[in-house]
């Protein structure tokens, strides 16, 4: 263990961190738009591509597989190559991506440009998370950074349904890709011009071929497979098998990594029961939140007639809530209470917000229900990511900074895979039965209609009850697997030696 910086010597590691922090939240909020900026645009884009309805899922899917499937990848490039320059990298190839998607001519070029949006996606998500961790050191300016950070990374989805409503509604699907390149141009000139990555924190030992094969093959097998359960079921043979090579191929990939000199991800990453328990309380809590994105956006539309606008608007409560809860509860608070005292009744009070929306019927008020109900899952969720983002790098060693982040962003795409496929498959079971059990009272036209319309909000109630027990079980994982003291409390520990890094900075951590 090496000696931990001085107050002075942290200070000194950047004196323009702040500026680098706007860059880097505003490239944080592009990547996470877009994730729900393109669903309010994808029936406006089918209808002018002529993208059959049986391949429409893979204007969604093709970005799912690339940057869930290359994360890990791309993390292991920002510690290997710097994250500075895989950041920018990533913010121009995102910028190319996006003008090629916008400009689509044919469904082939579509996919082509999702699956390069997802492909630098994963190279610019790990680098920026892991620019934070080695440039925000001391304990409460982490707070505040990690609480912009994660109000963003919560809040950016509903920002992107309010952008992609304006822009679908006012002016054309295409402008939802044209969007991003004034994003990614400005963050990245920012960054180029701002951001001074810490000297000798790189990661210079010679890359894992086999487990970026295993890795990439295995994390692309299971996103697929529960993107195929949603269209074709959990019993079709390619489902099952996707899930059977996801199975073997991760297993591979841990045995190959327990056993090579220099791994892809050092099992010393996972291992750790803090950032274990981060990983998958954070999996578990993006699975509940597409509880509230997906079925209260078809909600709103289908079953209250609100515009792509209005329903965008709809969400603004969510926003407010995560932002205050990211930087008004969980900011101030991270330096003086342990972080599962935050993230426990974070994901405690967004099942409460989600319990309200169990009682979601055909002619509920957004004022009396809905509105409290996003409130309660803002704050909670805002006030539960801050530390989890913090806690998911706080600790490591320079050198594993990027594939760490990389681990968060993977559990997060994984987790909305996981959370779209099986809770849209809950919710049209649920509508089916309900359909078949009261089809004998539909004797007219007006009938028929409030049948269909009550058995849409029936499937999603029962979706949504799913969505509260998985939040139960995150803020349980939170409050038995996270046992981290408060950050900054004790006396910091050193990060390890960084192999190959002639001037090595030491990041002050946690004592474990």
């Amino acid at each position: 263990m090496g000696t931990p910086l001085p107050d002075t010597a942290v200070q000194a590691a950047d004196s323009r961190r702040w500026k680098a922090l706007v860059f880097i939240a505003l490239a944080q909020l592009m990547v996470v738009l877009d994730a729900t900026i393109v669903n309010i645009a994808l029936p406006a884009a089918q209808q002018d591509l002529g993208i059959s309805d049986g391949n429409k899922q893979w204007v969604i899917t093709a970005y799912a597989l690339a940057f869930g499937g290359l994360l890990l990848f791309g993390g292991r490039i920002a510690d290997l190559w710097g994250r500075k320059r895989t950041f920018v990298t990533g913010l121009i190839g995102f910028a190319v991506a996006s003008a090629l998607g916008g400009a689509a001519t044919n469904e082939a070029m579509m996919f082509g440009a999702r699956a390069l949006q997802g492909l630098f996606g994963a190279l610019l998500a790990p680098a920026a998370l892991s620019l934070l961790a080695v440039m925000f050191t001391d304990a409460k300016e982490r707070a505040k950074a990690f609480g912009i950070y994660g109000a963003i990374a919560g809040g950016g989805g509903a920002v992107g349904l309010i952008l992609g409503g304006f822009l679908t509604e006012y002016l054309n699907w295409r402008w939802t890709f044209f969007v991003n390149i004034p994003f990614a141009i400005i963050a990245a000139a920012g960054a180029y011009f701002v951001i001074r990555e810490p000297a000798g924190s790189r990661n210079r030992s010679p890359l894992d071929i086999p487990g970026v094969l295993l890795s990439t093959l295995g994390l692309v097998s299971l996103v697929y497979g529960f993107t195929r359960a949603e269209t074709n079921g959990w019993s079709d043979a390619t489902t099952l098998g996707m899930f059977v090579a996801a199975a073997v191929l991760l297993l591979a990939f841990v045995a190959v990594e327990a056993r090579v000199k220099h791994p892809l991800l050092p099992l010393r990453v996972i291992a750790d029961r803090n950032r274990g328990g981060v990983y998958a309380s954070l999996g578990l809590a993006v699975i509940g939140m597409f509880g509230l994105f997906l079925f209260l956006t078809y909600y709103l539309q289908i079953v209250k007639g609100f515009s792509p606008v209005k329903t965008g608007f709809a969400f603004l409560p969510m926003i407010v809530g995560m932002i205050t809860g990211s930087t008004q509860i969980g900011a101030r608070l991270m330096t003086r209470v342990r972080p599962r005292l935050l993230m426990g009744p974070g994901f405690l009070l967004a099942a409460l917000g989600m319990l309200m929306l169990t009682q979601l019927s055909v002619d509920s008020s957004y004022a009396g229900l809905i509105l409290p109900a996003e409130l309660l899952l803002g704050l909670g969720m805002g006030t539960a990511f801050m530390p989890a983002m913090s806690l998911a790098t706080i600790g490591v060693e320079p050198r594993d900074a990027g594939v760490a982040s990389a681990m968060v962003n993977t559990s997060q795409q994984v987790g909305g895979a996981i959370g779209t496929a099986l809770l849209n498959t809950i919710a049209a079971s649920a509508t089916t039965a309900y359909l078949a059990d009261h089809a004998a009272g539909a004797t007219n036209a007006a009938s028929r209609q409030l049948l269909q319309a009550q058995a849409m909000v029936d499937g999603y109630t029962h979706a949504i009850w799913w969505a509260v027990g998985i939040l139960l079980v995150a803020s349980l994982i939170a409050f038995t697997l996270v046992n981290t003291g408060v950050p900054g409390a004790g006396s910091p520990a050193a990060s390890g030696d960084t192999e190959g890094a002639e001037d090595e900075v030491r990041v002050p951590v946690v004592a474990h």
